[in-house]
C-alpha cells in the first residue's frame, strides 16, 4: 500500500508539471484570444473520490453557463470550462466588443464565443497530451450547455464509475488582470489515458 502510494504521489508530481506546461501554453493562447486581458494558471492536479468531486470543485446547486469538450475513443475524457452567468456574460461581451445585456436570450454568437473560449482551451491540453504519449487523441466539438455544474460533472464521469472509484483532478483557474475570477476548468482524464500518461511520464524519468 505505501508503495502504491508512493507511485501515485510521484505520478502526480510528474502529471503536475506537465499540466503546468500545457496551462502556460493554454495562457498564452488565453491572452491572445481576449487581447491580453485574461491569463490562466494551474491550480491542482490531485486524485479524488467519485462521490466527492462536485464538492471538491465547489460546485453547488447554482445553475452555470458551460462549455464542454470530450474525447472520443478508448482514450478519453472531459474538459469542462465553468462560469456564472454574469462572468459568462462579461466575457462573452469583452470578446464581441459589447455591452453586457444580461436580460436578453443568449445569442448564437454569444454563444460562439464562448465555445471558441473552451476549443483555445482544450486544444492547448490536448496537444501537450499528444506529445507526451505520442498517440491520436479525438476531440468532440465543444457545447454550449446551461444546467446545473454538479449534473454536468456526474455525466462527465459516468464511465469512471464503471472503471474507477477515484478520479484525476485537473483544476485550472482565471485571472482578469491580476484578479482571480470566479471561473473554473475542470479536466477529467479517463483510466485509459491516465495509465498512458503515468507510462509515458515513467520512461521520461
Amino acid at each position: 500500500m505505501i508503495e502504491h502510494q508512493s507511485e501515485t504521489a510521484t505520478s502526480l508530481v510528474g502529471l503536475k508539471e506537465l499540466f503546468t506546461s500545457a496551462t502556460h501554453d493554454a495562457s498564452a493562447a488565453m491572452c491572445r484570444w481576449t487581447n491580453g486581458i485574461i491569463t490562466v494558471t494551474l491550480d491542482e492536479v490531485r486524485q479524488v473520490p467519485l462521490e466527492t468531486v462536485s464538492e471538491a470543485v465547489g460546485v453547488g446547486d447554482a445553475l452555470l453557463t458551460m462549455v464542454v469538450m470530450t474525447l472520443q475513443g478508448e482514450l478519453g475524457g472531459a474538459l469542462v470550462v465553468m462560469f456564472d452567468e454574469a462572468n459568462g456574460r462579461q466575457l462573452a461581451a469583452s470578446l464581441l466588443g459589447q455591452e453586457v445585456n444580461a436580460e436578453a436570450e443568449w445569442s448564437e454568437l454569444e454563444k460562439s464565443a464562448l465555445m471558441e473560449t473552451g476549443n483555445i482551451l482544450g486544444c492547448a491540453y490536448i496537444n501537450a497530451l499528444t506529445r507526451l504519449i505520442d498517440r491520436d487523441l479525438y476531440p468532440s466539438a465543444p457545447h454550449f450547455i446551461q444546467d446545473f455544474g454538479a449534473s454536468v460533472l456526474q455525466q462527465a464521469l459516468m464511465t469512471q464509475a464503471v472503471l474507477s472509484d477515484n478520479v484525476l483532478l485537473c483544476e485550472i483557474a482565471f485571472h482578469r488582470q491580476g484578479g482571480r475570477l470566479d471561473w473554473r476548468v475542470v479536466f477529467v482524464p479517463n483510466p485509459a489515458l491516465q495509465t498512458a500518461l503515468a507510462m509515458a511520464l515513467h520512461a521520461l524519468a
